[in-house]
């Protein structure tokens, strides 16, 4: 951080319309930042489906570093337009390439820098990689795989390394879908408390990520699923691999040693990248800009501003 110094920063929302296949939507957003006062940094958020509260630490980049930060809720998530009854084929990774586009677009932002976590950080590389996009500087993809069938592999490795009850609670539930019953979520918050925010009490913005979560989120169980463990929805057979050799720019690429993004779902990145640096969180899992939130601003401060 700068000294401990807070820079005075605005913040304005806004909604930006967004006409898809004869759909009038909208995409909430938020600036934290004057968009005039430097480049941009535009935050893609994970889930599939998690809104962008989670996200709001990366406001320190604006208040300590002065960098304008853009977030965001993606289409059907959070306060951005709802599509409950869109049918799986709907939610593709495209319709979120053109939904950044029209925001970018909407706030008249030419030069900018992204960052995707998890779920984001998979469309930030898909976006970069097949879309060229104009006016991207620096890329940083944060807790994300390069391919889906990688990340199943990573979940099933840490699942085993659970106690033997745990896993016997998770299996059982698994097979006969109770993701909502009790004995699943106490089982399963012990794999949350291991490999996706190992703090000793969530922040209030990761507790009301997953309380906005309906039980049958659309895009949510549409694109992944309604397991965490098990990724059954349409992207289980994503991957960006082909593809990473066609991002351009300098890419920041970060996980966590407890992650959920292990280094086998990261390492694509690193090899295939042209111009790519990999940091790993050496007391974090999947949230490191919580649980070691200043290292994590200063290293993404220095990415940006290097």
């Amino acid at each position: 951080m700068m000294d401990g110094t807070t820079i005075d920063t605005p913040t304005t929302e806004g909604r930006a319309p967004f006409r898809h296949d004869g759909d009038e939507l909208e995409t909430w957003y938020k600036v934290v930042g004057d968009l005039g006062s430097g480049i941009p940094l535009v935050t893609l958020h994970g889930g599939p489906g998690f809104p962008h509260y989670y996200m709001l630490s990366l406001a320190d980049l604006a208040t300590s570093y002065g960098i304008p930060v853009v977030f965001y809720d993606q289409l059907g998530v959070g306060v951005s337009t709802n599509l409950p009854d869109k049918p799986p084929d709907f939610w593709t990774p495209d319709l979120f390439i053109e939904e950044l586009e029209n925001l970018l677009q909407h706030l008249d932002i030419h030069e900018f820098d992204l960052l995707g976590h998890s779920w984001g950080g998979m469309l930030a590389a898909q976006f970069a990689a097949t879309r060229s996009p104009r006016g991207l500087r620096k890329l940083i993809i944060s807790n994300s795989t390069a391919s889906q069938s990688m990340w199943t592999k990573c979940l099933d490795d840490l699942t085993r390394a659970l106690p033997d009850d745990v896993q016997t609670t998770l299996k059982r539930h698994e097979e006969a879908q109770s993701f909502t019953h009790q004995e699943y979520r106490d089982a399963i918050n012990v794999f949350y408390a291991r490999h996706m925010c190992r703090l000793p009490s969530l922040p209030h913005e990761l507790i009301q990520t997953f309380s906005s979560i309906g039980p049958k989120s659309n895009v949510l169980f549409s694109m992944y699923g309604p397991s965490q463990l098990q990724p059954i929805g349409s992207l289980k057979d994503w991957t960006i691999i082909p593809d990473l050799h066609r991002i351009e720019v300098p890419t920041l690429v970060l996980n966590g040693r407890y992650d959920e993004a292990q280094d086998e779902c990261v390492l694509p990145y690193f090899q295939h990248i042209p111009r790519v640096k990999w940091y790993t969180f050496a007391e974090s899992s999947h949230n490191p800009h919580w649980e070691e939130r200043s290292l994590y601003m200063r290293i993404v401060n220095d990415f940006l501003k290097g």
